[in-house]
């Protein structure tokens, strides 16, 4: 399939200017915006991102959740979080007024470097052959970064467009937040669709999973001297829910029905043990039995399951292996949902924005893009439900992501971008009344 000469006219910008691409990610990675809940230090980032949008004539817009009438009345917001200096930015491109609008959207706050070692500087934003390394790089400012440069695009090539272009970096995306990209559809930031610059593996990602955290905690007498018969442990305890946890796998497979976007997946609803704490590690520590050991455990959702129905089965497994004849546990485990639901979500495959955008990129890739659901949860679900926004991700091939040495692959990131350039043209420059007939 040809490229008109409109589009080999953008591609090619592209491409001779992948290299400031490159330098806005790096800018971006080096900048560090940790989402740690209660609090985040997402601010000086939003500062680079509003100073960037003004040079474009963009007139951005930086806003706290307390400029946002009803956001805090909201059934969706939840409470608890501390939300000084860290605003959301948002920005226009108005095109005349008889197109349709595209926002462009991306969450700026990262995960934490963590613990874990890194080889390389998480906000040096190093390359090394196809790599851009970085905590962030890929999840999601290799995505935020694609967006300004397609807003500089836009400004340095004086496109004409119909529609508006709109830009957003929200806060809190992270650790299930979600207030921040909530915050944007109760202030009215919409636009006619949605494009998310989640790293989709040059993918178009028209629905997510959900997500749910459940934080277990075992109790047991501790101590290593113990007199008549012994007692079962918090590890015997461990040992027993470990090998049971295949049976809530097996009941969220059998009970939750697989999505289109998920038919070909292996495990639609997988459970995941994500942490296992016991006692603190050492030798300034003494050698005892641990009387309190501590998982957490992460399962994923299917579009259209509901949040009660998903615990109601948890709560039912767990309360089961008080009662089996071997068990180890008195009571039942105490468990504590911590983190917010996020229920999985999806558009139709023949929304105009999936097709128009599967179209272009088939064009400017030379073959089509895999139309499927992201393997995650995030924050698509908001834009689908609240301000019922067609969205779907898009974005570039990265790996270690919330992991030490995360990067992005430069040459995907390339791709998303030429991608996205060319669908912004097409998207924004046809006339409502083209659109209709």
């Amino acid at each position: 399939m040809n490229l008109s000469a409109v589009e080999i006219e953008l591609t090619s910008y592209v491409e001779q200017h992948a290299h400031r691409l490159i330098e806005i990610l790096q800018d971006i990675v080096r900048i560090p915006s940790e989402n740690t809940p209660p609090t985040g230090r997402e601010g000086e980032c939003q500062e680079y991102i509003a100073r960037f949008l003004l040079d474009l004539d963009c007139d951005p817009v930086a806003y706290s959740f307390d400029e946002v009438p009803g956001l805090k009345q909201h059934p969706l917001f939840i409470a608890g979080r501390d939300y000084e200096n860290r605003p959301n930015i948002a920005a226009r491109r108005k095109g005349t007024g008889s197109g349709r609008s595209l926002l462009l959207s991306g969450h700026i706050d990262t995960v934490p470097v963590g613990t874990l070692p890194w080889t390389k500087d998480p906000f040096g934003g190093t390359v090394e052959g196809n790599f851009l390394y970085g905590r962030g790089s890929n999840d999601m400012k290799g995505g935020a970064a694609t967006n300004l440069f397609i807003m500089e695009c836009l400004h340095k090539l004086n496109l004409p467009l119909a529609g508006d272009v709109l830009f957003e970096t929200v806060i809190d995306e992270e650790f299930g937040g979600v207030n921040g990209t909530l915050a944007g559809r109760v202030k009215g930031f919409n636009a006619d669709a949605a494009i998310i610059s989640e790293p989709s593996f040059l993918r178009i990602c028209p629905a997510q999973r959900g997500g749910r955290i459940a934080h277990v905690t075992l109790r047991a007498s501790g101590g290593v001297l113990t007199q008549g018969a012994p007692i079962p442990g918090v590890v015997e305890q461990l040992t027993y829910l470990l090998t049971k946890i295949k049976d809530f796998a097996d009941r969220r497979r059998a009970h939750a029905r697989p999505h289109p976007f998920y038919a070909e997946t292996a495990d639609p609803v997988p459970v995941i043990v994500t942490k296992i704490i016991t006692a603190p590690w050492g030798m300034k520590e003494p050698i005892t039995v641990p009387e309190e050991c501590k998982l957490e455990i992460y399962w994923q959702a299917m579009p259209g399951e509901r949040q009660e129905d998903i615990d109601r089965e948890f709560l039912a497994w767990i309360n089961s292996l008080t009662v089996a004849s071997s068990t180890p546990f008195a009571a039942p485990p105490h468990v504590e949902f911590t983190a917010r639901w996020l229920p999985g979500s999806a558009i139709s495959a023949n929304e105009a924005l999936v097709t128009e955008l599967s179209d272009c990129a088939t064009r400017v890739l030379g073959k089509a893009p895999v139309i499927a659901g992201i393997e995650g949860p995030c924050d698509m679900y908001v834009f689908h439900t609240v301000s019922h926004t067609p969205a779907v991700l898009w974005g570039a091939r990265g790996g270690n992501t919330h992991a030490a040495d995360e990067y992005v692959e430069i040459d995907s990131l390339v791709e998303a971008a030429k991608v996205l350039l060319v669908f912004v043209h097409e998207w924004c420059s046809a006339r409502l009344g083209d659109v209709n007939k």
